[in-house]
């Protein structure tokens, strides 16, 4: 779950409820199990009232009830309503490729929360065209007090030490963009597999037995993994309100080969 920094604790508290209630049946029996979401923060107190904690169980349970399979919404949705990017209007993006692995394709997926940067330091395609977008303007002159959030998913059957790695990837992606990583940014990368299902620990057998890739042959995965974060970081939305952030229109997207 991805949520403003003061909804963290409603989130995780609805997040166990609603799980409670949907997998009952595993959940009610005596095998004494917990629960422990994932809930990811970052700061939109300048474009939302966050001390109005305007988050509320509801809202959460609405999320969850809502997830299905397909396209992730972007932009100007969810927890990236309030985000701001390189003094832009930032928002949730989305990106993929896939790498051929073993005879096999597999794909690796991004999902990045754009809330970090200052104006000067935006590059694009290596190109510091921030240096020249300076004006009057707040959101011009806007410093770095912003956050970023990676969350990468791929089919591949990854390790642990493999997944670790191929999370501090997204840094690289997110770097093409300018940013060095300011001290204010709270920068949280993520990354799983949903290969290799198992049964729940305390059921399982003595002997597990996982397929793993083999660390030699990870580079294309590395590669299309810093390719689709740097895409999907580049998802810019038009803000409003009272703080008004403008959007980046790039004149067309990039496409990248598999």
């Amino acid at each position: 779950m991805i949520t403003n920094t003061h909804g963290v604790g409603i989130t995780h508290h609805a997040t166990i409820r609603w799980m409670l209630e949907r997998y009952a049946s595993t959940y009610e029996v005596g095998d004494f199990l917990w629960l422990m979401p994932v809930v990811a923060e970052t700061y939109d107190g300048a474009l939302s009232d966050i001390n109005g904690l305007p988050v509320t169980e509801a809202d959460v349970r609405a999320a969850l009830d809502d997830l299905s399979p397909g396209p992730v919404r972007e932009g100007n949705c969810g927890g990236g309503t309030g985000m701001i990017t390189y003094g832009f209007k930032g928002g949730t993006g989305t990106a993929s490729r896939v790498v051929s692995f073993g005879g096999r394709d597999y794909t690796v997926g991004t999902l990045v929360q754009a809330n970090h940067g200052q104006r000067d330091w935006l590059t694009v395609c290596g190109v510091p065209v921030g240096r020249h977008l300076q004006d009057n303007t707040p959101q011009s002159q806007i410093k770095e007090r912003g956050s970023i959030i990676v969350v990468i998913a791929t089919d591949l059957p990854m390790a642990p030490h493999q997944l670790k790695r191929l999370a501090r990837r997204a840094a690289i992606g997110i770097g093409r963009g300018g940013t060095p990583g300011g001290n204010n940014s709270g920068d949280i990368f993520l990354a799983f597999s949903t290969a290799n299902p198992q049964p729940m620990a305390h059921r399982a057998p003595a002997m597990l037995e996982l397929a793993i890739v083999n660390d030699e042959q990870l580079d294309p995965v590395y590669l299309a993994t810093v390719d689709s974060v740097e895409e999907g970081g580049g998802q810019r939305h038009a803000g409003g309100g009272r703080h008004r952030r403008h959007a980046a229109r790039p004149a067309a997207r990039r496409r990248h080969p598999p």
